[in-house]
C-alpha cells in the first residue's frame, strides 16, 4: 500500500518497502464525507454552467440539451458507481483514480492512465482559471469603451493563478477546504437567486418563449457542442482524489460522490429548463452570461457565481492534481529517480504535495497563457472520458474475473459498467475519431515505454486473466451439463497421449500439436514412474517447465502436463479418468513407441483392454529414425476390415492436414481390395463422394490390389515408403491374435499412426 502522509525521505530503491507502509501512526484524523460532496459539486457546477448551457440551449433547443446531459450521465454515473464499489474493496490511499485504477489493473497500466489524469487535471486548473476572467466581461467592456483597446484576458486569469498557487502552497489542503465551503455556499446562492427571477421578456411571453425553444434543433453540432459541455460532467470523480485525506475513504467516497452527481444532475435539468423558458433564443446565442439578466441582482451576483464556481473549481482539481503526481512518484513511475523522489516529497507532518503542487501551476501557467477555453474543454473531455471508460471496464472485468479477496461493501452491477465503457468510446468518437485514435495511441506510447522501465508489475498480459479464468469456467460447466446435445455435432479429436520419452523422442508431441492446432483438443502428459512425493513433484514441475518453454518456441496449442505414478497402467487408468480441461470429455487415447525397440509395444498392447473400457478411440504411433517429410503428404490406408475405422481415419489426415506443417503436402488414400470386388469398391466410392460422405475427390484414391499372397506392408512400402505420414486401421482381433507381428511389420516405411475406432464416425 502506498501512503504519501507517512513518507519522510523518499527514494525509488525503497519503493517496494513504501509501498507496504500505513497511516495508523499518523496524527492527522482526516477528513469526512463532506469534502468529498463539496469538492466534488463546486467543480460539477462550475464554468460550463454559467458560460455555456445557455449557448447549448439556444443552439440544440432544450431537448437538445437535455439529451447533452442525460448522455453525459450516462457515462458518470456508472463511473461514479465504478469508483464507488473499487473504493470500497480496500483501504483507498493518496492519489484518488490513480489509486483504483493502479491498485485493479497494476501499476503498468496505472501509471499510463494515471499520467493522463493527471494532465487532464492540470488542464483543468487552467481551463477553470480562462473562465475565471469571463466574470470580468463588464469590466474588459468598459475598458474597451474608454480607452479604445482591448486588454487580453491574462491580466486576470494570470494573477488570479498565481494567488490561487499561493493560497495552496502556503497554506495546504486545510485552508483550501474553508474556502471551498464560502466558495460553494456563494455558488448555492447565485443559483438560487437564478431561480427565483423573471423571465427576460416577461411573464406574458415565457409560453411564447418556451414554444421556441422547445425543440431539438441543429442535430449535426450535438456532438460539437457535447465536447464542449461534457467538462460540466466531470468534477464527479473530484472528491476522489482527496482519499489520502479522508479519515474512512470507503465510506466517504461513496456517499460524496453520489451525492454530488445526483445534485448535478437535478440541478443541470432545473437550469437548463429555465433558460429554455426566459430567454429567448436569439438571446441565448448572443449573450454568454445570459444567466444575468434573469437572476435577481443578476448583474452582481451571477458574475459573483461565476467567479466563484470557477475559482472553486480550479481550487478542487489543484488539491487532485498534484496528489495524483505525488502518488505516481511514490510508487516509482518515472524514469528517473531524481524525478520520483522530488515529486514525492511532502511538506509538513500530513505530507502536503508541495513539489507536485509547484510542477503543477507551472503546467497551468502555460495554458493559461496561449489556451482558448473551447479548445482547452475539448481536450479535457477526450482525456476525462479515457478515464472513465477505463474506470467502467475496471468494474465490468471485476464483476467476472474479480478474486476472492474482491469483496466490496458497495455493490454495482455489471451492465451498468459495461455500459458506460462503450457510452465513451462511442462518444469520443463522435466527438472527433482522429482525436480519439491520436489520444489512445498517446496512452499505448506511454504505456510501452513504462512497461520497458518497469517489467516486474502487472501489465496487459494480466488484465483479463481473472476473467478468462471465469469464462473458462463457465464454459466448462456449460458443455458438462450439455453433452448430449453436443453428441450429434459432427466429430473432432480431443485426444491424450502419456509417455516417458518426452525429451528421446518428440514426434509425438509433434502428432499431438498436429491433431490439437486448429480442429481438435490435445493433451501431453509426461508420465513420471514412482510414487508422489516431495522429490517427485519437484522433478515434475522442472519437466513441465522445460516442455512449456520448448512448446512456446512452435507456437503450440496442445496442452501439456506431468502425471506420477507407480506403473503405466495406473497412469493411463488416472489419465483417462482425468477431465478434459477443454470441457468436451475425452475421446481418444494415443500410444507410442519406438519402431527400433518394438519390446516397447508389450506395454501398449497390455493396456489397449483397459482404455476401450472407456469407449475410447485409440491410435498407436510407432516412430522411426526418418526425419519428418511433410511435403510428401499423408497417406491413409483403408482395407475391408475397416468398416468403423475408415471416417476416423480420413478425418484424422484431413485434421492434420490444417496444421501449417503440412500447407505445401496433400491427402492421398489407398483402398485394398481383391480383383474380384474392384468394380464394386469403385461404386461404393463415387456414392459416397457423391453423396458427400467422404470430402474427397477420385483423383485423390487409388484402388490397390492384393493378389495372391502378397502381404498389406508390402504394398504399403512399395507406394508410402517416403510419405510423411501413414494411417492405418487395426481392429480387435489383431490385439487378441499377434498383435506384435502385425504393429512391428512396417519397418520399411517412415511413421505410422494405426487407428482404432470405438464406433464408426459420420462424416457431413
Amino acid at each position: 500500500m502506498v501512503v504519501w502522509e507517512k513518507m519522510s525521505i523518499f527514494t525509488p530503491s525503497d519503493k517496494k518497502t513504501n509501498m507496504t507502509q500505513s497511516r495508523e501512526n499518523n496524527t492527522f484524523s482526516g477528513f469526512g464525507t463532506a469534502p468529498v460532496y463539496f469538492t466534488a459539486i463546486s467543480t460539477i457546477l462550475g464554468a460550463i454552467l454559467f458560460l455555456r448551457f445557455g449557448f447549448a440551449v439556444g443552439t440544440l433547443g432544450f431537448w437538445g440539451a437535455v439529451l447533452i446531459i442525460i448522455l453525459g450521465h450516462l457515462i458518470t454515473i456508472p463511473t461514479a458507481l465504478a469508483i464507488s464499489e473499487i473504493a470500497t474493496n480496500k483501504r483507498v490511499e493518496g492519489g484518488g483514480e490513480y489509486f483504483i485504477i493502479s491498485r485493479s489493473f497494476g501499476l503498468k497500466i496505472g501509471s499510463t492512465i494515471g499520467v493522463t489524469l493527471y494532465f487532464s487535471q492540470v488542464i483543468s486548473v487552467a481551463f477553470y482559471v480562462i473562465a475565471f476572467t469571463e466574470a470580468f466581461e463588464p469590466m474588459f467592456d468598459w475598458w474597451l469603451a474608454s480607452f479604445g483597446f482591448a486588454l487580453p484576458r491574462q491580466v486576470i486569469s494570470v494573477p488570479a493563478l498565481f494567488c490561487l498557487a499561493a493560497i495552496i502552497l502556503r497554506k495546504g489542503t486545510g485552508l483550501g477546504m474553508k474556502l471551498l465551503y464560502v466558495i460553494t455556499a456563494i455558488l448555492f446562492l447565485a443559483l438560487l437567486l437564478f431561480f427565483a427571477g423573471d423571465p427576460v421578456g416577461g411573464a406574458e411571453e415565457t409560453a411564447a418563449t418556451m414554444r421556441t425553444n422547445s425543440g431539438f434543433f441543429n442535430r449535426e453540432l450535438f456532438f460539437v457542442i457535447f465536447a464542449i459541455c461534457f467538462p460540466a460532467f466531470t468534477g464527479m470523480t473530484a472528491g476522489v482524489g482527496l482519499s489520502g485525506d479522508l479519515k474512512n475513504p470507503g465510506k466517504s467516497i461513496p456517499l460524496g460522490t453520489m451525492a454530488g452527481t445526483a445534485t448535478g444532475l437535478v440541478i443541470y435539468l432545473l437550469v437548463v429548463w429555465k433558460l429554455a423558458v426566459s430567454v429567448p433564443q436569439a438571446d441565448l446565442l448572443e449573450d454568454q452570461l445570459v444567466m444575468a439578466r434573469i437572476a435577481l441582482f443578476g448583474m452582481y451576483v451571477i458574475p459573483l457565481g461565476l467567479a466563484a464556481c470557477t475559482f472553486s473549481s480550479a481550487l478542487g482539481c489543484i488539491l487532485v492534481a498534484p496528489r495524483t503526481i505525488q502518488a505516481l512518484a511514490l510508487d516509482g513511475c518515472f524514469p528517473f529517480r531524481r524525478i520520483n523522489r522530488f515529486l514525492a516529497r511532502g511538506k509538513g507532518e500530513t505530507r502536503e504535495p508541495f513539489n507536485a503542487s509547484l510542477v503543477s501551476f507551472l503546467i497551468a501557467l502555460g495554458f493559461v497563457l496561449v489556451g482558448n477555453i473551447n479548445v482547452v474543454a475539448g481536450i479535457i473531455s477526450m482525456f476525462f472520458l479515457i478515464t472513465y471508460g477505463t474506470l467502467c471496464l475496471i468494474s465490468f472485468i471485476n464483476h467476472f474475473g474479480s478474486s476472492p479477496s474482491y469483496r466490496p461493501r458497495f455493490k454495482s452491477k455489471w451492465y451498468f459498467s459495461l455500459g458506460g465503457f462503450l457510452l465513451s468510446v462511442w462518444v469520443m468518437f463522435m466527438i472527433d475519431s482522429l482525436y480519439t485514435i491520436l489520444a489512445y495511441a498517446i496512452i499505448v506510447s506511454v504505456y510501452l515505454f513504462l512497461e520497458r522501465y518497469n517489467r516486474e508489475g502487472k501489465g496487459l498480459v494480466d488484465i483479463f486473466e481473472g476473467a478468462l479464468f471465469q469464462f473458462n469456467r463457465r464454459l466448462r460447466v456449460f458443455l458438462q451439463k450439455h453433452q448430449s446435445e453436443l453428441g450429434g455435432e459432427e466429430w473432432r479429436p480431443s485426444a491424450i497421449c502419456i509417455s516417458p520419452h518426452s525429451f528421446e523422442r518428440d514426434k509425438v508431441l509433434e502428432l499431438m500439436k498436429w491433431i490439437s492446432h486448429q480442429h481438435g483438443f490435445g493433451t501431453y502428459f509426461h508420465f513420471i514412474e514412482g510414487y508422489y512425493s516431495k522429490s517427485t513433484y519437484a522433478e515434475s514441475r522442472e519437466i513441465l517447465r522445460q516442455l512449456i518453454d520448448a512448446q512456446k518456441e512452435h507456437a503450440s496449442a496442445l496442452y501439456i502436463d506431468t502425471m506420477i505414478s507407480p506403473s503405466y497402467t495406473s497412469a493411463i487408468a488416472q489419465v483417462i479418468q482425468a477431465p478434459s480441461i477443454s470441457g468436451m470429455e475425452n475421446n481418444m487415447v494415443v500410444f507410442e513407441f519406438d519402431k527400433g525397440d518394438p519390446d516397447e509395444l508389450n506395454r501398449i498392447v497390455d493396456n489397449i483392454n483397459l482404455v476401450r473400457a472407456g469407449h475410447f478411440d485409440i491410435g498407436i504411433f510407432a516412430g522411426s529414425t526418418y526425419p519428418i517429410r511433410n511435403r510428401n503428404g499423408i497417406h491413409v490406408w483403408i482395407r475391408e476390415t475397416d468398416e468403423k475405422n475408415a471416417n476416423l481415419m480420413i478425418l484424422l489426415g484431413y485434421i492434420i492436414m490444417a496444421h501449417p506443417d503440412w500447407r505445401k503436402s496433400r491427402i492421398k488414400i489407398f483402398i485394398t481390395s481383391t480383383a474380384g470386388k474392384s468394380d464394386t469398391v469403385k461404386e461404393e466410392l463415387k456414392e459416397r463422394i457423391a453423396s458427400g460422405r467422404l470430402p474427397i475427390t477420385l483423383a485423390n484414391i487409388e484402388i490397390v490390389l492384393l493378389g495372391g499372397q502378397q502381404a498389406l506392408g508390402e504394398a504399403v512400402a512399395a507406394r508410402s515408403k517416403h510419405a510423411g505420414l501413414v494411417i492405418l486401421g487395426f481392429h480387435e482381433e489383431i490385439v487378441k491374435g499377434d498383435a506384435l507381428r502385425f504393429f512391428g511389420g512396417f519397418q520399411e516405411i517412415g511413421d505410422v499412426l494405426f487407428v482404432n475406432a470405438f464406433q464408426s464416425k459420420e462424416i457431413n
